[in-house]
């Protein structure tokens, strides 16, 4: 996830294997300005941590809780069809991959303040030196 902290704004979210988001990574790293990766402290951290700890800062944030506070926002940010909404909101099934929003609240976790996000995917670009923080 590439954001813009100053307008409070996720530029661009993506859901990728390992290898593509660490190939993202970098491409953002030589396009962008980028400050700072927050990595939440989940079961795959470790390997990640050890990974970008050369490369660029990091901000580790607790993960406790933020696979159901995701779910909840997924429906927020992409509300349910007719049918869905009849479902209770336990048994409704996310239409996609949503690690993308897990990531979302994880750094809001560590802004503090909620991102804007203009449509699933956020494939918005911003000025050359808009981007600082990169969650994975």
């Amino acid at each position: 996830m590439r954001t813009d902290p100053e307008r409070r704004r996720i530029l661009e979210a993506k859901v990728l294997p390992p290898e593509q988001a660490w190939d993202c990574l970098r491409r953002w790293q030589r396009e962008w300005d980028l400050a700072l990766v927050v990595l939440g402290d989940g079961t795959g951290s470790p390997s990640w941590r050890q990974r970008l700890a050369p490369v660029l800062p990091l901000a580790l944030v607790n993960e406790h809780g933020s696979t159901l506070a995701a779910r909840q926002r997924y429906w927020e940010l992409e509300p349910p069809s007719f049918w869905r909404r009849l479902l209770p909101a336990g048994l409704r099934q996310p239409r996609r991959d949503w690690d993308d929003v897990v990531a979302q609240l994880l750094l809001e976790r560590w802004l503090g303040y909620r991102l804007e996000r203009a449509a699933p995917g956020c494939p918005e670009h911003g000025p050359q030196n808009a981007a600082r923080t990169v969650n994975t």
